[in-house]
């Protein structure tokens, strides 16, 4: 079974949580019906059994126009894994964010990345760090996300058979073009509602994807652009991406991030 691609427009009276919401659900179903080959061996698509977390983060904080939308890659085991909230280190979404609901269990679950939701005892780093930057900047959730929003570019976590994470662009391009195609849909129907003037890719794959997508939407590729007249597209902005895996990130990554953002006019 196969997305048939179709997006459906906006209804007058739909609020801009609704959208979202509905955005959501769309990707979600849209990739619960994708399948994929090894090396994968499991798929988390933690918007299907940690939907109620992820709901609430939306219902908390995805009201308003945005003036900067956050775009990362995709779940971490111990982050978004867990949480069902983008960069979710379960600290962060739990006591800050202070996000709510029940999680489930994947129904295949590698016993390398056990889902334990917001009991988890493992901390995802590059959640810690980027949440603790929003957190020692802000002092408060509601002052982040007053402008501020943080999406994933991708909703799923793909596990090899030895546990190891397989990241996106690994995968197949048969593969990445079904993924990529609901991940776009999704995109652009997050950045049309939130009208962002800047939109800050984490790591170069997040900032290639909105890059592109933007690109297509300028050029009609992708039907018609949300931009108008009085609304322009955002400002593509790379920020250095968190993970202890990248070396650079391991040598003052907030104050490489604040320069980054600071010097592109983010901040």
């Amino acid at each position: 079974m196969r997305s048939n691609g179709a997006v459906n427009e906006t209804a007058p009276q739909e609020s801009q949580g609704e959208t979202l919401i509905r955005a959501a659900r769309e990707l979600r179903d849209a990739c619960s019906a994708l399948r994929f080959g090894a090396p994968v061996a499991y798929v988390y698509n933690p918007l299907v059994y940690a939907w109620e977390p992820h709901l609430d983060y939306i219902r908390r904080y995805g009201a308003g126009r945005k003036r900067v939308v956050f775009v990362g890659m995709n779940p971490g085991p111990w982050g978004m894994a867990q949480t069902g909230v983008p960069f979710g280190e379960v600290d962060a979404v739990r006591e800050w964010l202070g996000i709510v609901g029940n999680v489930e269990r994947p129904v295949c679950e590698h016993p390398k990345r056990p889902v334990s939701g917001l009991d988890c005892s493992r901390s995802e780093v590059s959640g810690r760090r980027l949440w603790g930057l929003f957190r020692a900047r802000f002092q408060t959730p509601e002052r982040f996300f007053a402008g501020h929003f943080v999406l994933n570019y991708c909703p799923l976590l793909f596990v090899e058979e030895g546990g190891r994470n397989r990241p996106p662009d690994k995968l197949p391009r048969n593969e990445q073009r079904e993924l990529f195609a609901a991940c776009n849909r999704h995109l652009a129907q997050a950045l049309a509602v939130l009208r962002p003037e800047f939109a800050v890719g984490i790591g170069a794959f997040a900032e290639g994807r909105v890059t592109e997508l933007v690109r297509s939407l300028q050029d009609g590729e992708l039907g018609t652009a949300p931009w108008t007249t009085d609304l322009r597209a955002p400002q593509v902005v790379r920020l250095l991406h968190p993970s202890p895996a990248n070396p650079r990130a391991n040598r003052d990554w907030a104050g490489e991030a604040i320069r980054i953002l600071e010097g592109a006019g983010v901040w």
